[in-house]
């Protein structure tokens, strides 16, 4: 059939149209296949945005840390986040360059990366650096010779941080030896040994001294027990013309409270215990509250054993000394003792250093003239000086006592006498205007 004679029929059998739209949908099929066959589709933006790494460093230290953008499928995405440090820990660059500050510690997504309204977070734990500094415990002490010491050693970096260290100990200026832990034992020779305790951690140490004193002459110190917690103590009374000035606590036992006079005594309701202007401290009586009656026999039974201490010391190193008119003497640390009584008519000094000990038994009495003082030099304590006397004491106007007086029978101090020490007597203790510390 020739063409032109198709085509009439061609048309004569199709609808008006049928052609037109047949092409339109084979366009619109092609396309919607053609998108089907893509491999990917357009990127949605970031859904995920992880920093790296969880970095420990030491401080002062620099660290890099990434940050990785992606999709909701998983498909990287180039990114350049704003870089923050949000938990302390250090500082970041805005390359996210982090440098360690000077805090060792544990900081907690601390570094933070921004891109957009996505975040990420990363952890930095920062470490001690390295040992700067060694810092020896004591700084300082006085040990006795042939007795022990223990030193310790604390490592820092330059934040301060503690650098665990296990130093080498050397003695290298005298003054005794010390072990591989750090104790030391003194010499028997006395001396200021300076910086003579090392410790060393690699090429870091530090060095303290140590001062080994002149060993202590005398006997040995008289045990107060309980009696030494109060600055006069009595059986029988305590009184006093005032106005007086009392450092420490005052005790009497077995007598009542009515029985210590002239410090206008305050008692609270059910006190154990009262006050008065002229005590700094406090004021103790048999017959106030628990647990003071109980604390005060226990206290006067301490003092009579101090005295039956005292008192029985033998091997006397000065005995009858000056036939006991030692006014004028003075005295080293050692034992004294008289059969009679002891009289100070000018002054007295007791030299020694603080951990020598006197002990005087006097059988007698001891009397103080007016105006007349004991005098401490050398270092020596008020603490370390025990009159026993198993007679009255009696301390002249004005007069200055420097000890503990362990008293058998009575202590008077006259007008405007003072003491160092403790007052403590068998019976009573008199005062007129007198000024007592305890020591």
């Amino acid at each position: 059939m020739k063409a032109p004679m198709k085509n009439r029929i061609l048309r004569a059998l199709s609808p008006p149209g049928l052609t037109t739209r047949l092409a339109v949908a084979v366009l619109f099929a092609g396309a919607l296949v053609a998108a089907c066959s893509s491999s990917s589709p357009t990127a949605p933006g970031i859904a995920s945005l992880t920093v790296s790494p969880n970095a420990t460093m030491p401080i002062s230290t620099t660290q890099q840390f990434t940050a990785v953008a992606k999709d909701m499928n998983g498909n990287v995405i180039a990114t350049s986040p704003t870089w923050s440090v949000v938990a302390g820990g250090g500082s970041i660059t805005s390359t996210g360059l982090f440098t360690a500050g000077m805090t060792a510690g544990t900081y907690s997504n601390t570094v933070k990366a921004t891109s957009g309204t996505s975040t990420g977070y990363a952890t930095v734990q920062v470490t001690a650096g390295a040992l700067t500094v060694i810092t020896v415990s004591p700084s300082s002490v006085t040990v006795l010779a042939n007795m022990t010491q223990q030193f310790t050693a604390v490592g820092k970096d330059a934040g301060n941080n503690t650098v665990p260290i296990t130093p080498a100990w050397t003695v290298v200026a005298g003054g005794g030896s010390i072990n591989s832990t750090g104790l030391f034992t003194a010499g028997a020779t006395a001396g200021t040994f300076t910086n003579t305790v090392k410790a060393t951690s690699g090429s870091v140490s530090s060095n303290v001294s140590v001062i080994v004193p002149v060993a202590s002459h005398g006997p040995a110190a008289v045990a107060l027990g309980t009696a030494g917690t109060y600055v006069i103590l009595a059986k029988t009374g305590i009184s006093t013309v005032p106005t007086s000035a009392i450092t420490g606590n005052l005790g009497l036992s077995p007598a009542a409270a009515s029985f210590i006079t002239g410090f206008s005594l305050n008692l609270p309701a059910g006190g154990a215990f009262s006050t008065s202007t002229q005590v700094t401290g406090n004021v103790y009586a048999a017959d106030y509250a628990v647990p003071t009656p109980v604390n005060l026999t226990t206290a006067i039974g301490d003092m009579q054993t101090a005295y039956t201490d005292a008192a029985g010391r033998v091997t006397p190193d000065y005995t009858e000394l000056a036939s006991g008119a030692i006014g004028g003497l003075t005295l080293v640390p050692g034992l004294y003792k008289w059969s009679n009584t002891v009289t100070i008519s000018s002054d007295v000094t007791l030299n020694g250093s603080a951990t020598d000990v006197w002990i005087f038994q006097i059988a007698g009495g001891l009397t103080q003239a007016s105006a007349t003082h004991v005098t401490l030099t050398g270092g020596a304590l008020a603490k370390n000086v025990f009159w026993q006397v198993a007679g009255i004491v009696s301390m002249g106007t004005t007069a200055h006592m420097e000890g503990v007086v362990l008293s058998k029978t009575a202590i008077t101090l006259n007008t405007g006498a003072s003491a160092n020490g403790r007052l403590l007597a068998q019976t009573a203790v008199t005062l007129a205007g007198n000024a007592i510390v305890g020591q």
